[in-house]
């Protein structure tokens, strides 16, 4: 019998976050975090990992820490560090995580995503609805200054690169910059430490024999198209350029 789950969940508030841990009795856990009245909104399930054995918070964000020391939300305060269970990573790929260890481990029984439901929905539409309201002027500075220095000097080069290509304008939108030719080509989000691209192109219209893509036919993303790849550094800009040139060909040239 499961001695508890970790935890994955998600927030209107602030969208580009998600908050990972583990809690013995999970409904206790979220009333507590729920009762603040400093969140405009509540949290909700994401998805959840049972396991067997009583774990600490700190032994989830170890492990996830060590698969990536820069997710994790970490700000300076009156000279101290404020370290929270904050990561700055969209809710599949912390679900992604926990996929890879289920899968590894055998596991993959435990570990299932939650449908958002009843005030879940209405919360996530009304926090959708203030933002279209409140961001009424959206720029690429503003999307870049999510990011690093890092992820700007990335987007900065694929941005010359596309651009390379003819005939392409650039739309910053509320949660993407979309770079268009005739329709959208594909759409940059500006993450942490890495930039995410949708590919505006159908399933199985993509060649990519590296197998860079994920397949996101099937789930919720920002940015149009069926594919979505990860930029971490600068030596995978040629490739990635070569799977965004399929897309400029496909849409850009029809």
């Amino acid at each position: 019998m499961a001695k508890g789950v970790i935890y994955v969940l998600t927030n209107p508030s602030f969208p580009e976050y998600v908050k990972i841990g583990y809690a013995d009795n999970l409904e206790k856990r979220l009333k507590e975090f729920n009762n603040s009245a400093c969140l405009p909104f509540a949290f909700r399930v994401y998805c959840i990992y049972e396991v067997n054995e009583r774990l600490k918070d700190r032994d989830v964000h170890s492990l996830i820490d060590k698969l990536n020391p820069e997710l994790r939300a970490i700000e300076t305060f009156d000279g101290k560090p404020r370290i929270r269970e904050f990561y700055n990573i969209s809710a599949e790929d912390a679900y992604e995580i926990l996929y890879k260890i289920a899968s590894i481990s055998g596991t993959l029984d435990r570990l299932r995503k939650m449908n958002p439901e009843g005030h879940e929905i209405l919360d996530e539409k009304m926090a959708n609805e203030i933002r279209d309201t409140s961001e009424v002027c959206f720029t690429e500075e503003k999307h870049l200054s999510k990011g690093t220095n890092k992820t700007r000097s990335l987007y900065d080069e694929l941005k010359r690169r596309i651009i390379s290509f003819g005939n392409i304008s650039i739309e910053p939108r509320k949660f993407y910059i979309a770079f268009k030719s005739y329709s959208n080509i594909c759409d940059v989000v500006i993450q942490k430490n890495k930039l995410q691209i949708a590919l505006n192109l159908p399933e199985g219209k993509l060649q990519d024999p590296q197998n860079m893509a994920k397949d996101v036919s099937s789930k919720g993303h920002w940015g149009n198209g069926d594919y979505i790849i990860y930029i971490e550094n600068e030596g995978m800009l040629d490739y990635s350029t070569f799977l965004i040139r399929q897309a400029y060909d496909y849409r850009g040239l029809s």
